[in-house]
């Protein structure tokens, strides 16, 4: 079950042409807490001057009135963060904001890049040094290190040198640019409020603030704000798009709109279709909140079994997968679920979440359930099993520690106490988005639509 490590990357906000671009930023970066608990930073500019405030912690306490009244101007752009490359210290938090021949310049980055070792090895031969350990300050050296005109040809010529998954902010003084890798693999989309231009990870922090949604970036798009006005740029070749698909069935909220579909509609689907592979005689249906309510909301209504609340989740423990440790996470999963006795007592119960990654997580969950008197437990998960890792920008662990890449479904099943268990389909998940062209589901299949570096994949792929 996805909430015991699949840790996950980055959310980015930003605004501009707004007196309160800040605020504005921080109810963005609010709404997206659940892309990372690690840290969350927010960078202003006023045409002349850029200001920053940047911690480790929740948005909500990073950005107290103090903070957020420092942070002057109409443009801004912010991040909260899980770290995937580098490590959880307050030197790897964006925004980074760096001053160079150009002038002052801050980056936001959601996502991982696959040539970074070789990257980084030859900048730092050629005399770079590094203020931290991410893969995203690679962007902030190569347009440090163009000689183009205008900082729309220094991003371009950079983002030309670099593999991988990439949805970036910039801002300079006086600008706001966003752009998507010619993949698309992360998602960015582009709202208006109140004459202002917005973009964030997903459009559930438009909603926040009051805006409204107006299209995704699209993959190898570059878009342009500055002096109000909007340019829309194609910084490279068309290539076949390949979004992540695990954005639907984990990551983004449901009440969100991203890569023009809406993550709801999706995830009914996706239990709607496991219930018809996978049918089961059971007196209920429960699901493991909250990534997997509207899934099952989908099964419940499929297969006719009743949809009950089984298991109680105490929202004040952060989401398991994105705290930092081993330890800590296995401390979240006793205080984040309780089982509702009454519900589940003398009962055959299916549960449905979304992904199982390790195993441990799933385990305790059903040794729970029985605990409370369930008299079987049937387990149904949205997606395929997870037996590959992600070298995208999702912290999924190598495949010697993904329990898929070991055992077969059934084993699976046997392994974590369960009656019956059964995966949807990759045809079936896949069916359940309706877009047309293909997906990334690399950690399903195994098939990577950009080959990572051999220094970073080699030991992430041995079982």
């Amino acid at each position: 079950m996805a909430a015991e490590t699949i840790r996950h990357f980055c959310a980015l906000t930003g605004v501009a042409g707004h007196p309160n671009a800040a605020y504005l930023t921080y109810l963005g970066l609010y709404s997206l807490q659940h892309r990372g608990q690690e840290a969350a930073g927010i960078v202003s500019a006023d045409g002349e001057h850029s200001f920053i405030h940047k911690a480790l912690g929740l948005v909500n306490d990073v950005f107290k009135p103090e903070k957020l009244s420092e942070l002057h101007g109409d443009i801004a752009i912010g991040h909260t963060r899980y770290s995937t490359t580098g490590s959880p210290v307050l030197r790897n938090t964006q925004p980074i904001r760096v001053d160079y021949k150009g002038g002052t310049l801050s980056l936001a980055h959601n996502g991982n890049l696959t040539n970074t070792p070789k990257l980084r090895s030859q900048m730092e031969e050629d005399g770079s040094i590094f203020q931290t350990t991410m893969d995203s300050e690679i962007f902030l050296h190569l347009v440090a290190r163009s000689h183009k005109p205008t900082l729309e040809e220094k991003i371009e010529e950079a983002v030309a040198q670099v593999d991988g998954a990439y949805s970036l902010l910039f801002l300079s003084e006086d600008t706001l640019i966003a752009l998507r890798d010619p993949h698309g693999i992360r998602p960015l989309c582009l709202g208006e409020y109140e004459g202002a231009h917005i973009v964030a990870s997903e459009s559930c922090a438009f909603d926040i603030m009051g805006g409204r949604y107006v299209r995704d970036i699209e993959p190898g798009e570059m878009v342009v704000i500055r002096d109000g006005h909007l340019e829309s740029r194609r910084f490279a070749e068309s290539r076949q798009a390949t979004p992540c698909v695990f954005e639907f069935v984990y990551f983004s909220r449901p009440d969100s709109r991203i890569f023009g579909e809406k993550v709801d509609k999706v995830r009914r689907k996706l239990g709607k279709y496991l219930a018809r592979e996978h049918p089961v005689d059971a007196d209920i249906v429960i699901s493991v909140p909250d990534s997997s309510n509207t899934a099952t909301l989908g099964y419940a209504q499929e297969s006719g079994i009743r949809f009950e609340l089984g298991l109680i989740r105490n929202h004040y423990v952060g989401r398991t997968f994105i705290q930092p440790g081993q330890e800590r996470r296995d401390h979240d999963v006793r205080v984040k679920f309780n089982p509702v006795e009454g519900v589940l007592r003398d009962r055959r119960v299916i549960v449905v979440d979304d992904s199982i990654v390790r195993g441990t997580t799933s385990m305790k969950l059903i040794r729970m359930i029985r605990d409370a008197g369930a008299k079987e437990v049937h387990v149904r998960i949205t997606c395929p099993p997870v037996a590959w890792p992600c070298f995208y920008g999702v912290d999924i662990p190598s495949r010697n520690e993904l329990i898929a890449a070991r055992m077969s479904a059934g084993e699976i099943g046997k392994h974590i106490g369960a009656d019956t268990i059964g995966f949807l389909s990759l045809e079936g998940m896949l069916a359940a988005v309706e877009r047309e062209g293909p997906m990334c589901h690399a950690c399903y299949s195994g098939e990577y639509p950009i080959v990572p570096d051999s220094e970073i994949s080699k030991e992430s792929l041995e079982l």
